[in-house]
């Protein structure tokens, strides 16, 4: 998938907010503000419930686009409702 399609898709499915259960949560870490090293995808099936969490690394996550895809792919098949995207990148 297109790296700027894959992107559009997560931050349009993100803005949408909490539609209710499942729930998947990205993050993005890395060692400065600006260019990200590891990504977590957390879902959630139901309020309560244990998160199961998957990482990525990379040089850059959010410019990696078979990274990105793979979260896309990870949307599509979890059948989430929302997706709770941590605003900016925390640093490790």
């Amino acid at each position: 998938m297109n790296l700027d399609k894959a992107k559009k898709r997560l931050a349009k499915k993100a803005k949408m907010g909490f539609k209710g259960y499942p729930l998947l949560s990205l993050s993005y870490y890395g060692e400065t503000a600006e260019f990200a090293t590891k990504v977590t995808i957390a879902f959630t099936l139901e309020e309560g419930a244990e998160a199961q969490e998957q990482s990525f690394t990379g040089a850059n996550v959010k410019e990696d686009e078979s990274i990105q895809s793979a979260l896309v792919k990870i949307l599509e098949r979890t059948d989430a409702k929302s997706l709770v995207e941590e605003p900016g990148i925390a640093i490790i």
